[in-house]
């Protein structure tokens, strides 16, 4: 039973250190705002003409 309760002492130490880590990042570190732009190539907004579509089914 000894091991046992080691065990699970290691666990909720190690739970407690990674919860008190991210805490302190949530608390301490505050993300700067900026702007982001992505460059969409023409061919994917306006594709080139490749023909006519047949409807006809033939």
């Amino acid at each position: 039973m000894p091991t046992l309760f080691r065990f699970l002492f290691f666990c909720a130490i190690l739970a407690g250190t990674v919860y008190g880590a991210m805490w302190a990042l949530v608390t301490f570190v505050e993300p700067e705002p900026r702007d982001v732009t992505i460059r969409i190539p023409s061919e994917r907004v306006n594709p080139p003409a490749t023909g006519t579509i047949d409807t006809t089914g033939k």
